[in-house]
């Protein structure tokens, strides 16, 4: 017998990291939000890979912190080593990574939720989904009915969960805990197209039983650099890591079984991350590579748990040891968790508008791996974007909508939106066209304007972000009109430093666009240099070594929006359009674009179709314009 158990203004059904964003976003904005998970003990887990971060997941972590989101404020508050990737690389690549305790996460996010005003935590299955009089109708296994306006759905890998160890399977969500059952079916009769996704993780060794002696050491960096503008007191290294390598051996014991791993033998249906495979993948894709790497990091301060970083598989618990046991420092490693994959369902992202919710299913949104994506740092984007929006359409407000050209986090969802996902997607630097000018260094300078307008960021915040821009423009300032005399100490960095003397006046900002010059080489010529914090050096100095590129790309975002302006009609059965091709005609029928611009990033729609749809769209605006005049 159900009973009727309250009504909010929004559900959040996970609270995973998508979940999280999602729900402090819609609270924050002033939302009655109430947030469902299988298991409290599982907010904020990180079943997989204890670390925040990593090669552009880094940008959207700064990103969500630049708007008001919470990740980056939490990564920081359980880093116990943090690293900046890419170095050797130009800035637009790269990324901040942080191994956290993944215990001490959890909790903090836990935490962050019970203390939210105007946000309800409860540990609950939902079982069924439905549309009421009122909103939707939200059924809990335990019979309670509770009455939204908006629903998110953030269930992670839960949803029809089942995990796979060789010739072993059962109905699991990650790390044994229950998966959500009932809710697929509900979906599927509720007419949400559905599919099966893949994902691992690896084993856990004790660290007592690894033998660190032979193995290179990985130090985070000093001084460490924060996800969030709001930490102000300094991080420090608490941790280390360290590098091992497969072998031959390794090989042969993976080669000899692998008609034991359920990838190989059919049992698993769904489709794995292409650029995270599992070890036995890797064996098989790669045949003449004769090594891969594996980092072995700590899951935290107080446990005695190893990750093997790029070790998952899914093979039977025998043949895991056999292989870890070949692997230098892992001889006698004694697992405390086995390496397991997990297929569960996934919506179909075509189905999504830019805000995330589902076109044919008003108030209805999707984030995270529900989306098919892969990584916290994804889901949480997402789940901010969808909490926002949520909130939004119950306060009767325009939607809030990131185009490519503002965030990786527009990128991201313009390109699960427009192209779909055939695998677990996961955010690359490589995907984004206008990756100069969304760097993780100015995150802040793009969105935290946004994110004061929505009325998540706080006065304090927004006096600390204007004041550091007003400490930009003084510099710019400064460097381009501050002249050095030439002279034997500056000529004398110059050379060391690989490039050519001066015998007149320079100005500092023409020695910083020399690519071998860094404004700490410069500082002991540099007699007027104001004590700005290093952020924003790093910036002045990014601007001025890139200024010709980024003006390229701020010209191809120009070009971008003004497609994205000429908005296409949502009731158009494209297939009637006389000159589109038939593949583009089907592409832009299940797609449905809002825009020209997004219409010419759908893949099989060429330019010629959108030469096409520009001269169609242009037709049928004189059309409506004649037809407003004659009546």
């Amino acid at each position: 017998m159900t009973y009727d158990a309250g009504s909010y203004e929004v559900a959040v059904i996970g609270a995973g990291h998508a979940g999280i964003e999602a729900a402090l976003a819609a609270a924050r904005l002033g939302c009655s939000t109430l947030v469902f998970t299988i298991n409290l003990d599982a907010v904020g887990n990180c079943p997989c890979n204890p670390s925040i971060g990593g090669t552009a997941k880094g940008h959207l972590v700064r990103e969500i912190d630049a708007l008001g989101g919470e990740m980056g404020r939490a990564a920081d508050a359980c880093t116990i080593q943090s690293r900046m990737l890419n170095r050797g690389k130009g800035p637009a690549v790269h990324s901040l990574r942080a191994q956290i305790d993944r215990m001490q996460y959890a909790r903090t996010m836990k935490h962050t939720l019970e203390t939210c005003p105007n946000l309800t935590l409860r540990q609950g299955e939902i079982v069924k989904l439905e549309r009421g009089e009122k909103g939707w109708l939200l059924t809990s296994r335990l019979e309670g009915v509770y009455t939204c306006q908006t629903v998110i759905l953030a269930t992670g890998t839960f949803l029809g969960g089942k995990v796979f160890v060789g010739d072993v399977s059962y109905e699991s969500g990650p790390d044994g805990m229950f998966p959500a059952a009932f809710l697929p079916d509900s979906l599927r009769q509720l007419g949400i197209s559905l599919r099966r996704f893949k994902t691992g993780t690896p084993a856990r060794v004790l660290k007592s039983s690894i033998d660190f002696s032979n193995l290179e050491v990985q130090q985070g960096d000093e001084p460490l650099v924060p996800f969030s503008y709001d930490t102000e007191e300094p991080l420090e290294n608490k941790a280390v890591c360290h590098v091992s390598w497969t072998n031959d051996e390794t090989k042969q014991v993976i080669l000899e079984n692998i008609h034991r791993s359920p990838l190989y033998g059919g049992q698993i249906e769904g489709i794995g991350p292409r650029y995270c495979p599992s070890i036995e993948d890797k064996v098989v894709r790669f045949p003449d590579k004769p090594r891969h790497q594996l980092f072995i990091e700590p899951c935290g301060l107080d446990t005695e748990e190893m990750y093997l970083q790029g070790m998952s598989s899914s093979l039977p618990e025998d043949v895991q040891v056999a292989f870890y046991h070949t692997i230098p420092g892992l001889e006698h490693a004694q697992i405390m968790r086995s390496a397991y994959a997990i297929e569960y369902d996934c919506c179909d992202p075509l189905q999504l508008s830019a805000t995330l919710e589902f076109r044919d299913f008003p108030g209805l949104y999707g984030a995270g791996q529900f989306n098919g994506s892969s990584g916290y740092e994804e889901a949480a984007a997402q789940g901010f974007v969808a909490g926002v929006n949520a909130a939004l359409k119950v306060q009767g407000k325009e939607p809030f909508v990131l185009d490519r050209a503002s965030s990786y986090m527009g990128t991201l969802i313009d390109d699960l939106i427009t192209k779909g996902a055939s695998d677990p997607y996961r955010m690359m630097t490589s995907r984004s066209e206008y990756r100069l000018v969304l760097r993780q260094d100015n995150a802040d300078e793009r969105l935290t304007p946004l994110g004061r307008k929505l009325g998540l960021i706080s006065d304090r915040r927004w006096e600390k972000f204007q004041k550091k821009q007003e400490q930009k423009q003084a510099e710019l300032k400064r460097v381009q009109r501050t002249t050095l005399p030439p002279s034997e100490e500056l000529n004398a960095i110059l050379v060391s430093r690989g490039t050519s003397p001066v015998s007149t006046g320079v100005k500092l900002a023409d020695l910083l666009k020399r690519p071998q010059i860094t404004y700490q080489d410069l500082e002991p010529v540099d007699k007027e240099r104001p004590d700005f914090p290093q952020a924003v050096l790093e910036n002045v100095e990014i601007e001025l070594k890139y200024e010709g590129y980024i003006k390229r790309q701020k010209a191809d975002i120009a070009e971008m929006r003004r497609l994205e302006q000429k908005a296409l009609p949502g009731n158009v059965d494209y297939s009637q359009v006389q000159g589109l091709r038939l593949e583009a005609g089907e592409k832009l029928n299940r797609v449905k674009p809002e825009n020209i611009g997004q219409a010419g990033r759908i893949s099989g729609v060429s330019p010629a179709d959108i030469s096409v749809l520009l001269i169609w769209l242009a037709a049928r605006e004189r059309g409506q314009r004649e037809g407003d005049r004659e009546t």
